[in-house]
């Protein structure tokens, strides 16, 4: 898990309404000055500056990814006291989140019946995908309270597994949160479903995220507590 520390600043500033703000947060916490930043990542301190300030697009993933990393490895060559201390803070919400495991694997295909699901991104793919469990999950407290990096919990034994997001309003953030993820630690689901939302209420965003992953995307409309009856079977 300390090892992920990363994963966690890096979906902070991803999924910041204020990213510039966020990164400046991070950098000062790690004591570290805009031109110590600006030299270690070979660009100028006004790059630094218009990021934080906003006058700059938001950076993408690949871009804050990198920001971490130098900001963790500056750290390091002082031997590391802010890393250590952020990683004593860090409490799983394990709250959030409910796994179960499969004593077999369940065909895509088979899965999506067995929750009443409609598939609106990557159908073709559902019939040759397997999960070996299930993930079910309150999205709400998962953007809100959960850092990234504790997201690793959610693929159980396996990543080769469904997401079940629950308290779903478009889409789109439990998506973005998937893709982040898989970003900082190259895992990603085999299924994510969007619990409780029409088929026809997902954001096109989420739905481009799913596409762009290879990612089969489901929704249902079932109750949570039949959807978890008709997979119990399956379970150890």
């Amino acid at each position: 898990m300390a090892e992920k520390l990363d994963t966690i600043i890096a979906g902070e500033i991803a999924l910041s309404k204020d990213p510039g703000g966020s990164m400046k947060k991070w950098r000062e916490i790690f004591g570290i000055s805009q031109t110590e930043l600006a030299e270690y990542l070979d660009v100028s301190s006004s790059t630094i500056s218009d990021y934080e300030g906003g006058r700059r697009k938001s950076p993408g993933i690949a871009v804050v990814a990198r920001l971490v990393q130098s900001l963790l490895s500056l750290d390091e060559k002082r031997g590391g006291k802010i890393r250590k201390q952020l990683e004593k803070d860090f409490k799983p919400k394990e709250d959030v989140f409910d796994t179960h495991e499969f004593t077999a694997s369940l065909n895509g295909k088979v899965f999506a019946e067995k929750i009443g699901a409609t598939c609106v991104a990557n159908p073709g793919r559902l019939k040759e995908t397997s999960v070996y469990g299930y993930t079910v999950i309150d999205s709400l407290k998962v953007i809100l309270d959960v850092p990234v990096h504790e997201y690793m919990q959610l693929y159980g034994k396996t990543p080769e597994r469904a997401l079940v997001f629950q308290h779903v309003e478009t889409g789109r953030s439990p998506l973005i949160a998937v893709k982040i993820g898989r970003f900082s630690t190259d895992m990603r689901p085999n299924i994510v479903v969007l619990h409780g939302l029409a088929h026809d209420k997902v954001d096109p965003i989420a739905v481009k995220i799913a596409e762009s992953e290879k990612i089969p995307l489901l929704t249902t409309e079932m109750p949570i507590e039949e959807v978890v009856k008709g997979l119990k079977r399956f379970e150890p």
